[in-house]
């Protein structure tokens, strides 16, 4: 046997053995997957790749061919990728909103192979997951603007689902209209209060009278509805193109880094993890004096950093709050049992609703 034909025979075997190893890796990247789809997670994970990358080139000795096994590596990402992408179709992922609106761009970029099914409010669209009709349901929790969305926060507290995974998603209000209308026309501007709020210099500027919708979406619905002139809607461009409006002004705004932080709810939490730096918890505290204050030391003191503490009446009873809590540090550690032991001792409630990596900017 020449050495060509050793070296293409040794080729074949590993060949056989790639086929069967490939077999097994996209068997895993499917239970990935399903993991990824029950969780309500996106498949694209920056922080994972990476992770893989430098451990399998770390290990890799041959200087000569590297960096064509950098490429195979990734390449095998890629494709387990793509698989994971085409198992997710069948995933269904709950907004509030009609087709444009923002909660509707933030599940399209979050779960882009996802069928987004539109609610008509955030607890029908919270609803739909507890029932088991949709798969998650991705809601506003705060805009770097106009602040808490309080109705999420009380969904939260009140409900059964588990935060896993949190996405900042820019958002720009336009102002839109019918076709043949202008900007010395319009009288009247109708959008979400959240809108309305972010762009209040700018409607106080042109003496607009403000109207409430349900949301943005729904907004430029009926705008485009009315046929009217002197009425115009405070949406995103996508609106525009679904409803048939014209764009009027752009990027009407007052600030110029207007952020939404969207939640992505399911019905089970994740598997802890010791990637895990973020976290946000529920808890009431016994009406004694200094309580609050107790609490809040726990996290410090136990060396966790808290980044929000919230409060929103539990409407149970009157004068009494439940605090919504956003923290980074892993609380699967030893530091993170220890202050949730101790925090139980001050909470009257207390509850992880959500446990994740890293928040993520889209």
């Amino acid at each position: 046997m020449t050495d060509l034909e050793k070296a293409r025979q040794k080729i074949n075997e590993v060949d056989t053995q790639m086929r069967q190893l490939f077999l097994e890796r996209m068997q895993a990247a499917r239970v990935v997957a399903e993991y990824k789809k029950l969780h309500g997670i996106q498949v694209y994970d920056a922080q994972r790749e990476a992770e893989v990358l430098a451990r399998n080139v770390a290990a890799f000795t041959d200087e000569e061919i590297k960096s064509y096994y950098v490429d195979f590596i990734t390449h095998n990402m890629d494709v387990s990728k793509r698989y994971q992408h085409r198992l997710l179709e069948g995933m269904k992922v709950a907004f509030s909103g009609v087709e444009g609106a923002f909660a509707n761009i933030a599940a399209n970029k979050v779960f882009p192979d996802a069928e987004a099914v539109p609610y008509p409010d955030f607890k029908s669209a919270y609803n739909s997951v507890v029932d088991g009709v949709c798969d998650c349901v991705i809601l506003p929790i705060e805009n770097s603007f106009n602040g808490d969305v309080g109705q999420v926060m009380d969904l939260a507290f009140f409900g059964p689902l588990y935060i896993n995974g949190v996405y900042d998603i820019s958002v720009i209000q336009n102002l839109l209209a019918n076709k043949g209308a202008s900007l010395s026309s319009i009288k009247e501007v109708i959008s979400h209060p959240q809108a309305l709020g972010q762009c209040n210099d700018y409607i106080k500027k042109h003496g607009f009278k403000a109207i409430e919708a349900v949301n943005t979406a729904v907004a430029a619905k009926q705008v485009a509805e009315s046929g009217r002139l002197d009425i115009a809607a405070i949406a995103s461009e996508e609106a525009a193109e679904k409803h048939g409006l014209v764009k009027l002004e752009a990027h009407i705004n007052q600030s110029s880094n207007n952020t939404t932080r969207f939640a992505v709810f399911s019905r089970t939490a994740k598997a802890p993890s010791k990637a895990d730096n973020h976290f946000i918890l529920l808890f009431t505290v016994t009406n004694e004096a200094g309580s609050l204050g107790k609490a809040i030391s726990i996290i410090g003191e136990n060396g966790f950093n808290l980044k929000a503490l919230k409060s929103r009446p539990t409407k149970e009873l009157i004068w009494n709050y439940y605090f919504f809590v956003e923290g980074e540090g892993n609380i699967n550690s030893n530091e993170g049992k220890k202050m949730l032991s101790e925090l139980k001792e001050k909470c009257s409630d207390l509850r992880i609703i959500g446990n994740f990596e890293k928040e993520v900017v889209l």
